[in-house]
């Protein structure tokens, strides 16, 4: 496993997204990942398989220290009360004293930003959330949290893939010492049957889906949370770490990414290249 060092934290660069995941296989998924070797793990309240993850990791009998856990407030919990109380139930269905990364899931233009980002604070201070980060924001939000509101920011979650440039919001989270972290790393599928990365990706013995993982996790300060269930595809998502692109071919997956707005989720742009 290769890991990125944020704010003298290591994290592993390939984490379980566990979005849709639910019942038993949810659990017999999280299980199979933490046999093979993944040691991040992302869910959210939205979710609804907190419990199911807290369980798996029980079965396991995992060393929690060892884990690098991720769980997120929705949009409707924001407002200080609410996502501390939203968080502590997290925690509480997890199983865990502590989560490695609280991040607020989608920013709400009603609630204060200030309100929720000092109720993350009061978690981080009490050692609920060892780390705390937001989910979604386009670089004047995340201007906002850190240089009007002094956030102490760790991540900004966002979607990211070889036909969705980031390059503004990679730019910002790299100015204020945090990492991105890229979640539907494979743009649902649409990844796998890209005639131009297989054949990239033939060059190096490896898939598409692999290649493109492994363009993210070269890149400074960006971890990906490709969803799986199958023993198969744990396994092979794993299976990036003996090979590095040429630069030619970097540049040539680089040049897909000339859209910039959200292709798969939310309604709102990002920011401009």
């Amino acid at each position: 496993m290769k890991f990125v060092t944020i704010k003298g934290v290591a994290v592993p660069t390939i984490g379980l997204g566990t979005w849709a995941l639910s019942g038993r296989q949810c659990i017999e998924s999280v299980r199979t990942a933490l046999e093979l070797g993944y040691r991040h793990i992302d869910t959210a309240d939205m979710y609804g398989n907190e419990r199911e993850i807290g369980t798996a990791i029980r079965e396991a009998r995992f060393d929690r220290t060892q884990l690098f856990i991720t769980t997120k407030v929705p949009p409707g919990k924001l407002h200080a009360a609410a996502a501390k109380r939203c968080a502590e139930e997290s925690l509480k269905r997890l199983g865990t004293d502590y989560v490695d990364l609280l991040l607020v899931h989608w920013p709400n233009s009603q609630i204060p930003l200030a309100e929720t980002l000092g109720a993350f604070a009061e978690l981080h201070a009490s050692g609920k959330a060892r780390h705390i980060g937001v989910s979604n924001f386009p670089v004047a939000l995340l201007r906002e949290a850190v240089e009007t509101h002094h956030a102490d920011l760790f991540c900004n979650q966002v979607e990211y893939h070889p036909y969705l440039s980031q390059r503004a919001v990679l730019a910002a989270v790299r100015r204020y010492g945090m990492m991105l972290t890229a979640y539907a790393p494979i743009a649902k599928g649409r990844v796998p049957r890209d005639a131009n990365l297989a054949a990239i990706g033939r060059k190096y013995g490896k898939t598409a889906a692999q290649l493109t993982l492994r363009w993210l996790i070269e890149q400074d300060g960006v971890v990906a949370i490709p969803k799986a269930s199958s023993r198969a595809h744990l396994a092979a998502n794993l299976d990036i770490f003996d090979f590095a692109l040429t630069p030619e071919d970097r540049a040539a997956i680089d040049a897909m990414g000339g859209d910039d707005r959200l292709r798969n989720f939310g309604a709102a742009r990002w920011d401009p290249a």
